[in-house]
């Protein structure tokens, strides 16, 4: 799946992944390859890039959305702090 995470500034990330963890208004959530068309609010927390089964890369996000359509998803932010665990 292609992943692509947008700040107001730049494009922080983007590339082809094995899914995301993204913390939702109303819980945690998972997204993985081929997941069904979802357009979804983000609160503020921690947000896990699955690379692949064993390799992962961790953000803090500020909130934002998440737009999964034709197996890309785009995820919008209002901040992001790369590298936190």
């Amino acid at each position: 799946m292609l992943l692509e995470i947008l700040t107001p500034e730049k494009k922080l990330y983007s590339g082809e992944v094995y899914g995301i963890q993204l913390p939702g208004v109303d819980g945690s959530f998972e997204i993985l390859d081929k997941h069904a068309p979802l357009i979804a609010a983000l609160a503020k927390g921690k947000m896990k890039v699955l690379a692949d089964k064993t390799r992962a890369e961790h953000y803090v996000i500020e909130g934002g959305f998440v737009e999964v359509l034709n197996n890309k998803a785009t995820v919008l932010v209002e901040g992001v702090v790369a590298g936190a665990k």
